[in-house]
Parts: C-alpha cells; sequence; structure tokens
C-alpha cells in the first residue's frame, strides 16, 4: 500500500495537473470531505469563476466579452443527486445525475461517455460519486483516449470504503506538457485533516500561481448532514 502524502507534497512541483478531485474521510471520521480544483493555460480556460448553486456549483466565464468556446468549460462540476453528491470536470456531471435519477449507477453512466475531443490532449474526464443517504462510501472513475489517436476509450473505475484521514486524488495531468500527458495509475492517497477551511488552503497554496483558477472543497458532517464549504475563485470582481 502507497504512503499517504499531504496535499502539499502531491500538489508541489507540478506546474499543471490540469483539474482536480480530491475525495475522502476526515482524520477523526466524522466528516466525509472533497475538493474540485481547476486550473487554465489559455486565456479562454482562464476566463472562469465558480459560482454557488442550490445543487452544488457552476463554472461562470469571469469576462463574457471574452469566452471564445464555452463547450468544455462551462458545465456543472457539483450537484447533488437524492442522498449522493456528484463531483465531475465535465458535462458527465448531467450523464451521472440522470442515471442515478434514473435508478441505474454511476458505471453505467460513465460507459456512455468518452474523454474530451481536444486533440492533441485528449483530457480525460475523471468523476467522483460520494454516497451519503447509508453507509458513507464513494467512487471514482477516469475516461482516457486508449489509443493516442482519439478513436478508442480506457475506462477506469475505484470503489473505496472510507478510512480516516484517507482520501484519494486523482487529477487529470500528470504534469504540464505538448501534448499534456494524462493521469497514470491509481488515485494517489493523501490525507485529510478535520478542518475543511485548513484542507481548501493547504491545496490554495501549493496549485501553481500561474495556473490556478478556482477551488472548491465541502465538509459533511455523516451524524447531523451539516455541511461547510470554502469556495476561493482567482478572479473576482
Amino acid at each position: 500500500m502507497k504512503v499517504r502524502k499531504s496535499m502539499q507534497r502531491a500538489l508541489q512541483g507540478n506546474s499543471y495537473p490540469g483539474r482536480g478531485i480530491v475525495v475522502g474521510l476526515s482524520k477523526d471520521g466524522k466528516r466525509a470531505m472533497f475538493a474540485y480544483f481547476i486550473m487554465g493555460r489559455s486565456e479562454n480556460s482562464r476566463n472562469r469563476v465558480f459560482v454557488e448553486t442550490e445543487q452544488g456549483i457552476e463554472t461562470k466565464p469571469f469576462d463574457e466579452s471574452k469566452v471564445q468556446d464555452p463547450s468544455l468549460i462551462i458545465y456543472a462540476p457539483v450537484k447533488r443527486v437524492n442522498g449522493d453528491i456528484v463531483v465531475t470536470n465535465g458535462d458527465q456531471t448531467d450523464t451521472i445525475e440522470a442515471s442515478l435519477q434514473a435508478g441505474k449507477c454511476f458505471r453505467h453512466a460513465l460507459r456512455t461517455r468518452t474523454f474530451e475531443p481536444d486533440a492533441p490532449n485528449y483530457t480525460p474526464r475523471i468523476s467522483a460519486v460520494l454516497h451519503l443517504d447509508k453507509k458513507y462510501s464513494y467512487e471514482m472513475s477516469i475516461l482516457k483516449c486508449a489509443d493516442g489517436k482519439g478513436k478508442k476509450c480506457a475506462r477506469y473505475f475505484f470503489e473505496y470504503e472510507p478510512v480516516s484521514g484517507t482520501g484519494h486524488f486523482l487529477h487529470t495531468y500528470e504534469k504540464d506538457g505538448n501534448p499534456l500527458p494524462s493521469f497514470e495509475g491509481e488515485p494517489e492517497r493523501v490525507l485529510i485533516p478535520n478542518d475543511v477551511n485548513a484542507f481548501a488552503q493547504e491545496i490554495w497554496e501549493n496549485l501553481n500561481g500561474d495556473n490556478k483558477i478556482s477551488l472548491y472543497c465541502r465538509a459533511i458532517e455523516l451524524k447531523t448532514g451539516r455541511e461547510e464549504s470554502v469556495l476561493i475563485n482567482r478572479y473576482t470582481k
């Protein structure tokens, strides 16, 4: 079993992990916790903020006059669906939502989707679902280009029984590059603290200062359902 890393260690020295999802359980075992962040290299990618909604969050243009192609940058990364919370890096959030509402599962939804059509990067679609209605558990997935040509998709799924103080970190890219190299292997094992504010600050402070755009973290008390959220945008009006 791999040693757990701090989020500081997981992020330091990597100028471009891209978009990332972290899901886990607080150190005291009392809170489900997750985070989602976005980064950007182009002006179009950087022109975004997170906005809270009743269900979760949405990405919105910071300056609407500068929007070039909204298709892969404007979506709902976080949605509550009955007793579950869905977290993704694209419009597959809606696919998963529809599947869960139809009584089907996370995997069923993602078997109908592939990586993003942004050649030559073929950005992976990363997704997670937190099951909170009964005994807490979570699933994660990454959909990647399998042939380097955008024709074949490899779909990976991971299911976790939570361990106190432990989370799993999945991001789109191994590092910066041209084309960008997709994430490899299992989600990284990372340390999860008790305080969602400390969790958010550790992530935000260790994301590359030139490329980080927005971060959203949430903690849910398993006994009471009480929630606490932290939202940080690089650009504010």
